[in-house]
Order: structure tokens, then sequence, then C-alpha cells
């Protein structure tokens, strides 16, 4: 096939006014008027100037005597083949084509654009809850402006409100020629929001006018052509929604051309989405359809335009209503993302845009009130060092990578605890980024309570994403002395930027101490798959089973947990089909009535979320506030694991920043600042020291029992760090692995631990602490004994007890207790001092005989 190229000696043309000499005139034969997708093939020759960096290449194009437009036809990822966009075309046509430097052209391709299909239940939906006929509709409605108004003057607001005023008042300068295209400008879009907001709250129509013209020109002048780095959608989207904020907050100023200009150029935009238009390509409840493009962009632009055309707002509203709110209310049984920290505090508050631009917009409280408590995430995975704990990718810098949804959150909950987190991460000091939604949102009248004292010290997840927090205290200063501890098990796996952690657990103590390794760098990577998602880089079990079949894009048999990138779209679908269960959650319990519970206990069958290599898999975890400033906590972990061939080799793993120490039969961890030391000493009690071996490598020794693993170049403690395996010296279908934890400070050395085994019950000692827990996965059923010899009272703890009425006597006659044990709580937990007691299934009524 014969090549066109530019003539010697001449180079890309630089200019976007209208050309007079195309490189290429093609005369568009299609069958009909439409619209269609242009494709380019083309041929690079980097070879045409020495040194010439491998960069985009842009083409540009001229239909008729249309406005000249540039499109990429080749970059790094993609040399050929892009598609140039959506045209509108017609017979007869002639397009012109001014090729860039270093650009050999092949082709055009012309392909009849063919919207993504509406399903029937889209097509047919009727909402139940339609936008008002009245003006505003968007985030205020007229029976609540008034108070939004009456909230610009007072407490925090009032700052913000006079930069507004400043800033709405001051006349924003934009030139433009309707013959040249202009790329997305955010800090214009910015300035219409606010203008659009200051007419909204003063009726000030000069200002308002203003909004109206700069939109109309921009929106005219706007094309982002056929770019999809950096997530496009996004800046898409917001172009979007602020002309949806102008259509609807400037509605009384718009002429009917105004109002077709709006209209015709969001509609222009819609195709361009990710999620495409009709808005069917994506999956609306994971994924980047799950954020701004649903949730606020489209959504918004939907209720504005209604009355005009109100099939936007039953797409729309049929995704949000039918398929985002039954699975967010699934799923926020559990108070916490499944798509991690970072992905969880973006994308919910996204979705928390749609709660209030419902609620907003009806009164009435569309999404299920446990959206609400999504916020007590944000809380108990903050850590005294001002970081959290590791769950998911993790991208953001610091606690709370958008302080915007503790804004959404603390106030749809009107909550002052999550409104002082806001506070205290800067939120009121970074409110100045998006002014609007602040005003919008925040009541002055509600005091942020910076105290985080008020919060129980542990929480239970619940079922959906089974996991755990305890810890010693809330002091949040650098200097703390809380011991912080979290474990994850059981539940439900929704694949995308959930990792595959089923039982790890992560411990602080004055600094990271048993931490998750590995660095967000790109999803999908070779290092992304095999390593920073896996099982491997977590602290949890690993079995090896040499006949494992890889999941698509990995090529590492880390022997984790299950491998899981598919997404589930219903209720109905996570629950019902096998591969998204990750385990069962089977005792949750903490101390009652007290904010500060001496233990937390949590225990999970996890054989769910192992391949078929398992066939029995319990952790049990059991956190112990010691009370002391030397040694505040401890920590008791159990893994009971049965797997379906002999030969398979099971590893206890850990992860660590520093390299750990051998301390007589203990390994000691350590981490610290300011000065203070934390400890972490780790007393293996099962397998006995003879019949197992323990290894502590670096991640980058390529020799360790594990096997080499991938590797990044970074200076960041993530990407590098230790591993500490355990793994016993013959291979059986059960092993147990039994594992004391103490956090010390400085030089403190840890408790002795008593420890004893008898009729399938662990008995564990340590100081005034006696925990006492099924060796397996089974519970206990049966009367037994437990002997205390000291002459000091003890916190006893019995876990894993089947549920029903159990008695407790002593032999003398002189305890006689009955215990109700509750069904996935399983425990009983009393104060006594030295005896012999009996527990027994039932109750008895004959105490003092």
């Amino acid at each position: 096939m014969k090549l066109l190229t530019l003539k010697e000696g001449v180079n890309e043309r630089v200019s976007n006014d209208t050309e007079t000499d195309p490189d290429i005139i093609y005369k568009i034969t299609v069958p009909e008027n439409g619209q269609y997708n242009l494709f380019a093939d083309v041929v690079r020759h980097e070879e045409i100037k020495s040194g010439m960096k491998v960069e985009t290449r842009l083409a540009k194009l001229q239909i008729d005597n249309q406005r000249v437009t540039r499109r990429i036809v080749s970059n790094l990822h993609e040399y050929t083949g892009h598609n140039l966009g959506i045209f509108n075309l017609k017979p007869g046509q002639e397009l012109k084509i001014w090729l860039p430097e270093g650009i050999s052209f092949q082709a055009i391709r012309i392909e009849k654009y063919i919207p993504f299909e509406v399903p029937a239940e889209a097509a047919n939906y009727v909402p139940a809850v339609t936008p008002p006929v009245d003006r505003p509709r968007l985030w205020v409605n007229k029976d609540n402006l008034s108070e939004i108004k009456a909230r610009l003057t007072k407490g925090e607001n009032l700052p913000l409100w006079q930069e507004v005023e400043k800033k709405a008042k001051e006349p924003y300068p934009f030139k433009f020629d309707i013959r040249k295209e202009i790329f997305h400008q955010d800090k214009l879009e910015d300035i219409a929001i606010i203008k659009a907001f200051y007419y909204l709250m003063t009726g000030d129509r000069t200002v308002g006018n203003e909004v109206v013209r700069l939109m109309t020109n921009y929106l005219s002048v706007l094309e982002f052509g056929n770019v999809r780095y950096g997530d496009i959608t996004r800046e898409i989207g917001k172009s979007i929604y602020t002309a949806a904020i102008t259509y609807d907050w400037c509605y009384n100023l718009l002429s009917e051309n105004d109002k077709q200009v709006l209209y015709d150029n969001m509609m222009r935009l819609a195709p361009e989405m990710e999620i495409g238009w009709p808005p069917f390509k994506e999956n609306v409840v994971n994924g980047h359809a799950n954020e701004a493009q649903v949730n606020r962009d489209f959504l918004t632009m939907s209720i504005a335009i209604y009355d005009k055309d109100p099939e936007p707002y039953r797409y729309i509203s049929y995704l949000l209503l039918e398929k985002l709110l039954p699975m967010r209310a699934f799923e926020y049984q559990s108070p916490r993302h499944n798509q991690g920290f970072d992905y969880g505090a973006y994308r919910h508050g996204w979705e928390m845009h749609a709660a209030w631009l419902f609620y907003r917009m009806t009164g009435v409280r569309i999404f299920n009130d446990n959206i609400a408590d999504l916020r007590k995430y944000w809380l108990y995975m903050r850590l005294p060092d001002g970081l959290r704990f590791y769950d998911g990718d993790k991208f953001g810098a610091t606690h709370v990578a958008f302080p915007e949804t503790l804004l959404l959150d603390y106030a749809y909950a009107n909550d002052p605890v999550t409104k002082g987190e806001f506070e205290r991460r800067g939120g009121f000091k970074r409110a100045i980024d998006n002014p609007v939604l602040f005003l919008l949102l925040n009541n002055p009248d509600l005091k942020p309570d910076t105290c985080l004292d008020s919060l129980p010290q542990s929480i239970d997840f619940g079922p959906v994403l089974g996991s755990m927090i305890a810890r010693t205290g809330w002091n949040m200063d650098k200097t703390s002395n809380d011991v912080v501890a979290e474990i994850r098990g059981g539940g439900y796996h929704f694949g995308n930027h959930q990792h595959a952690n089923a039982g790890s657990f992560q411990i602080y103590y004055r600094g990271p101490q048993i931490v998750n390794l590995g660095i967000y760098m790109a999803y999908g990577t070779p290092y992304d798959f095999n390593f920073y998602k896996r099982s491997v880089s977590h602290n949890m079990m690993l079995v090896k089973d040499p006949d494992e079949k890889l999941a698509p894009r990995t090529n590492m048999n880390d022997g984790g947990s299950r491998f899981n990138q598919k997404t589930p779209r219903t209720p109905y679908e996570v629950q019902n089909d096998p591969w998204f269960d990750y385990g069962t959650v089977l005792s949750t319990d903490f101390e009652e009535n007290t904010q500060k519970p001496s233990y937390s206990y949590f225990k999970a069958d996890l054989t769910a979320a192992y391949y078929s290599k398992v066939s029995n898999y319990t952790r049990s975890f059991c956190f112990l506030n010691l009370n002391r400033e030397d040694i505040p906590a401890a920590v008791i972990l159990a893994d009971d694991m049965i797997t379906s061939k002999e030969n398979f080799e099971k590893y206890w793993k850990i992860n660590t920043f520093n390299e750990p120490v051998r301390s007589g039969s203990n390994i000691v961890l350590h981490n610290g600042s300011n000065g203070f030391t934390g400890n972490t000493y780790i007393n293996m009690l099962l397998p006995l020291p003879e019949n197992r071996e323990i290894e502590i490598s670096s991640l980058k020794d390529s020799s360790t029992v594990l096997g080499p693993q991938y590797q990044i170049k970074s200076t960041r403690p993530e990407a590098g760090g230790y591993q500490v395996v355990a793994y016993p010296k013959e291979n059986k279908k059960q092993n147990r692995f039994l594992t004391v934890f103490q956090m010390t400070a400085d030089d403190t050395k840890p408790l002795p631990v008593d420890f004893s085994e008898k009729d399938g019950k662990y008995i564990i000692r340590l100081q005034d602490r006696i925990v006492c827990m099924s060796s397996g996965y089974e519970q206990i059923q049966e009367p037994f004994t437990l002997t205390v010899d000291q002459d000091s009272e003890f916190q006893i703890l019995i876990t894993d007890l089947k549920p029903g009425f159990w008695n407790i006597q002593d032999e003398k006659n002189k305890i006689n207790l009955n215990f109700k044990v509750k069904v996935g709580k399983n425990t009983i937990f009393f104060k006594s001092g030295k005896g012999k007691y009996t527990i027994t299934p039932g109750r008895s009524y004959e105490f003092g005989k």
C-alpha cells in the first residue's frame, strides 16, 4: 500500500487556523447522514530525526469548511489504529488532513457509530423519584434555599463566602475565536461554578449573565478530541457538570438559544465519557463508572434538563436507584469500603454526591441509612502518626486523601466527631479549593469534636467485609503509647482494587510493626498483579500447590488466597456465586458495657477464600488491652489449616519494615520515632521449636524459602521490608500455628507466657489474663475444667463456645454463674481468683448447694 508523508523539508504546521494546502483530501463516501467513528492507520518513522523522542503525534482534520480539529494519530502506547472520534458525516463531504512530522499516512477507516445498547428495563423505566418542576433543583430546592442562604455569614462559612463574593464579582477574561478549538480549562470552570452560585444566592444579574455568556462561549469551542490519557473522563465530566450547574442555577437568565447551546454541548460530550452514552458501557457499582461520571456529572445533567429531555434522567435514575442503591445497601452492612481506603474514599465521595443531590432535590434520603456509617471507616483506620492502616491500592500520602469525602459524610450524618476529623486533616483550610460545595453542605452550628474518646476502642465491621480494629486508646499524637491492630477475614471479594488478603492483620505501636508491603504504581502491571495485590505482600497463611492454575495476567504462584479481579453487580450475584465467597465470620466480640474493652475477639472460617487446595482453615485473633504503659497490649493469633493434599507446603508469614532480630525463642520487631521505640515480641507456641523452621529475610533476597518476589526501584519502606516466615519441618494435611505477640516499650522485656493444650483447647495465661480457646475450627460443646492456681484475680475469657446456655461452678460451690452464649459471639468473660472451675453446657439453679 502506498504511504503518504510530508514533503521533504516540510515540518508539522502548528497553526490551528483553516489551512489552504492540506496534505490529503479524501472524499467521504458514507451511505447516509449520521454519526461515524473515524480511525487512522499510520506508520511512524522515528529515524526521521536523530534522537527524536517517542511522543504524541497529532494530525489536523477539517470536514468541508468546519472548524479545524487536532486529533491524536499515534502515541507511545498506541502507535496506530487510533479512534479519531465521533463525527457527524454525510455523503460527499471532503475530509482534509494535515500530517504531523514523523508520520506516514496509511488509511482512514470510517465505521458507523453504534451507541451502547439500552437494556429493556432501562428503556422502559419509570423512576419513582423525579425532579421537581421548580428551580433550583441541583444541591438546593425552593424549600431549603433560604436555609443555605442563612448559613453563608455564620461561623466558618463567612470567610469562604467573602472569598466567593470577591471572585464572583471579578470579571473573568475569556478570549476565544470560534474558528479555533480549545482544550479543557479547569480554572474557568471553577470560576463559572462560583459565579453561578453567587447568582443563585444573591440574584446579582450582572454576575449571572456573565457566567451564562462565559459557559456558552466556552462550550462552543471546547474540544477534547480523542485524548484518552489520564482518565480524561474526569475532565469531560466536570465540563458537563459545570454546564448543568449553569443551566439550573441561572435558568431564568437563559434565552432559548442559551438552553439549546448548553443542552447540545452536554449531549455532545456525553458519548466521550468512559461509560458512554447511553451510559451502559460499564458497571456502575464498581470501576470508573462508580465515580463522578454517573454519581455527579450525568446525574446533574439529567436533573437540569429533565423538562426538556426526560430520557437522560430515566437512564441515570435507573442506574442509581435500581443498580447502585441495592448494592450499597448490601455492602454497607459492613461500614468499610471494599475498594480499600484510598479508592474507597474517592468513590464513596462521589456516591455521596448522588446521595446529597437526591436528598436536596426531594427532601428524602434515597440511599439506605447505612451509607452514613461509612464515616467510621475513616476514623478507625487512623493511626497516631497521622497515617492509617493500608487497605487496598494506596495512592494518598495522608490519612484522608480526599477531605471532601469527610465533608460530605459529616454533613450528611450531622456528626461532630467526623467534622472534627475534617478539621484535624486541614479540611477547613482546603475548603477554599471547593468553597461552593463547602457552603452548600456545612452547617456552622454543628461544632466539631476533635476528641475521639467518645468512640469505642474496638469495632466489628460486620459480615460483608469481615474485620475488626482494636486499640488501647485514641491518643493521636506522634508520641502516643497506644497500640492499634486490625484483622481481616470472611465476607466477600469485590475485585478491582481489593487485595487478596483473607485473614491478613496489621499492628501499630509507636510506628508500623506488622505491615502490608508494596506500592501502587499502576494498575495491572506485573508487579501489581504478581505481588502488590497478592497475598504474599500481606500477613497471612500461604499454601503452595505446585499444580495450581494461575489467574489471568499472573505468572507467580504465591500460595495465597484466590486472586480476583471480577466484580459482582448485584447482591444476589455476590451472595450466590461461590467465586466471590471469601469466607465466613464465625465469632466477633469484645467486652460489653465499656468504651475500653479489655479484650476483642475475632474468628473467621477462611476456607472459601482459597482454592480447593485448602479443605478447612480458620484464623482466630484475640486482642488484649493490658492497661500498662510498658506493655500496653498483646495479641493471640491461632491458625488451624487442613489442606487437600499432604505434600502442599504451608507458610505462616508476616512483613515488617525494619530487620527483625532473634531473642532466644522470640522474634523481635521494632519501630519508632521521636526517641520512642516500640517492639513487638513474637512468641510462636505452635508448631513446637523442634517441629518448625523460622526464616527472617529481606524482601529483596531472592534465595528465601518463598522464592524471589517482584521488585520495584523506590526508597519508600513499603518497596522493601523484611519477612518472617514459619513453616513446619514435616508437611501434613493438618497443621496448627499459635502465636503470641506482645508490644513493649523501649527496653521492656515481654511477660512470661504460660501455655497448655488439653482436650482440644488452648489455655494461655498472660499477666492477669487467661484465654481459653478451641485449638481447631470446632466449637467447644462438651463440659471441661479450668484451673486457676494463683491466688489473685484474673480476667478469664473463654471463646469458641457453642451458642446457648452455659454454667460455671467452682469446686467449693462459691461461684455458680449462668451465661447465655450468643450466636456470632461465642464467648464468656468473667473475673475470678484461684480455684478449679467446671464449665458445662446448660443452666444451673442450685447455687449454694
